[in-house]
This record gives C-alpha cells, structure tokens and sequence, in this order.
C-alpha cells in the first residue's frame, strides 16, 4: 500500500503563511478567503498529527514542530519552481516579474520589441511588490525599484528616477497661478501616505508644502498618475513614467523641473539564467532608451 502523501496545496498554503505569518495576507498572496487558508492549515494539521502555529491577538507565531516542517518545505518548492523554470526556458518564454508603477515605461517598450521579435515569448507577471526574491520566486529576470543606490551582482540600471509635476490640461487652465509657484487650491495627488515626493520636490524649489487644498493618497505612482489624467488633481511622477502621456497630451508640466530622489529602477536577472539570445533582446529592447 502506498504511503499517504500529506496534500500539496496545505504545504504550499503553509509555507505562504509561515513567510506572512498573518492569515489575510497569505490569501492574497494565495488569491484565496481566509477561510481556505484556515482550511488548509487545519487539514495539514490533521494528516501530520501536530500543531503548525499558534495563534494569538497578535498574529501568528510557528509551533516548534512548524519552524521543523519549514525549511524542508521551502526548499522543496523552491526546487520543483526551479526545474519548471528551466523548463519553460528551454521552451522559448522568459518570466519577467515588474511593479505597476512601471508599466507606463515598460509596455511600449516590450510593444515595440514583440513587434520587431515575434518569435520572442516574454510572460509579463505584475505585482505590486518592488522586489525580488529568486529563491522562492519562479521569474527569470525583474525589474527592482531601490530608494537608495545599493545594486545586487548582475544588476542593469534603467533609469534614475526624476520626479516632477504633472497635470491635466484641461484641470491646469481652471486654477489661477503665479510665476514660480503651484496653481493655488489645485487638489494635490501622493503617490506615498507619508507624501514624501512632494515634499522632496518642493523643497528643491523652496516651496512649502501647501496646507491648504484637497489632499488624496493612493498606493502606487501609477494609481495616481491614472488620477492626473482623470482630472483629479496634480500628481508627483517620474518624469519616465509618464514621457507616453505627455508625448500623447494627456498631462503637461506646469514646472519643467524634475528632482532626483536617488532611487532608481534595475532589470535583475536570475544569477543561473543562461543570458542567451531571448535575454540579450530584452536588455537592448529596455537599454537602448533615455
């Protein structure tokens, strides 16, 4: 009789909630209820014969038999992730992994390489993370977002970024302004709750933060450069994020000025990615742009 294996989706479930240790974000990572998840633990629980977490006010912490079980796991996924990588390597696609904020710089790009390469396969993954972690993630090569200058081996930088305002023109003609200063009363859109662009550029400018006016905060540049163009105010963005929407006239500058915050985004590959022909196109494709 063959043994009875424990169920592959509980360890998976398991090893998501031992790196979150919170039960709502591990279904989102999951794309799951909560519930489901509680599920999958309690069944693993029940096959294994033993306590995984406890649970307290706070969150979750693993049991000893959990931070046990944890490694092996881990490991063992990260290695069936890597032998499907190699995989749909062989098989032509490439896995690139990039924030939202940069899917304005990034689509026209990889538009305009599809074109001149159909015969490259490039799966796009989108996330709202700004990181990458190849040891648990199947990706072959992402896009990095880093707030100071510290590189990783293998590390391409794509641009610095330069930030700087941006607005509808349609919103800038209906609010007054004066030489050197920001249409007054004009609602003021943040990328970040701690509003630390605007700040950050107004200061270069030696401008205060207005205290007046209509405020709104959103989770990802791209959110709120959605809302520029929409009318809702004037947004802080990266002046290469938005270079389609103000080719195209959808946003205009009221101060041509961008400000360097010494971050910057990479393209960081997978440090065993054969760099052959299919990664050579997509460095050219996203290198060979100011």
């Amino acid at each position: 009789m063959s043994p009875r294996h424990p169920p592959f989706n509980a360890l998976y479930a398991f090893m998501v909630t031992a790196r979150h240790l919170n039960l709502t974000k591990a279904a989102d990572e999951l794309c799951v209820t909560q519930g489901a998840v509680s599920r999958q633990i309690a069944n693993l629980e029940a096959h294994l014969g033993c306590q995984l977490f406890h649970r307290h006010a706070r969150g979750l912490h693993l049991s000893a038999a959990g931070e046990a079980l944890l490694p092996d796991v881990s490991a063992g996924f990260t290695q069936l992730l890597q032998a499907a990588s190699r995989l749909e390597q062989a098989a032509g696609q490439l896995h690139l992994k990039a924030p939202t904020c940069a899917m304005r710089w990034l689509l026209p790009r990889l538009q305009e390489l599809e074109q001149q390469h159909p015969e490259l396969d490039i799966v796009l993954h989108t996330t709202t993370e700004h990181g990458i972690d190849f040891q648990r993630e199947p990706f072959d090569v992402a896009i990095v977002y880093r707030t100071a200058q510290v590189t990783e081996a293998g590390d391409l930088k794509l641009f610095d970024e330069q930030i700087v305002p941006v607005v509808a023109p349609s919103l800038l003609s209906r609010y007054p302004s004066t030489p050197g200063n920001l249409p007054e009363g004009m609602p003021l859109l943040h990328p970040t709750r701690d509003r630390r662009d605007w700040q950050q550029w107004l200061q270069s400018q030696g401008l205060p933060l207005p205290q007046t006016g209509k405020h709104q905060h959103f989770e990802t540049m791209d959110l709120a450069i959605s809302a520029a163009i929409g009318g809702c105010g004037m947004a802080m963005a990266d002046r290469h994020l938005v270079e389609e929407d103000l080719r195209m006239g959808r946003l205009m500058l009221p101060s041509s000025t961008p400000v360097a915050t010494g971050a910057a985004y990479y393209l960081r590959p997978r440090p065993t990615l054969d760099k052959g022909l299919q990664f050579s196109q997509l460095t050219d494709a996203l290198l060979d742009h100011d």
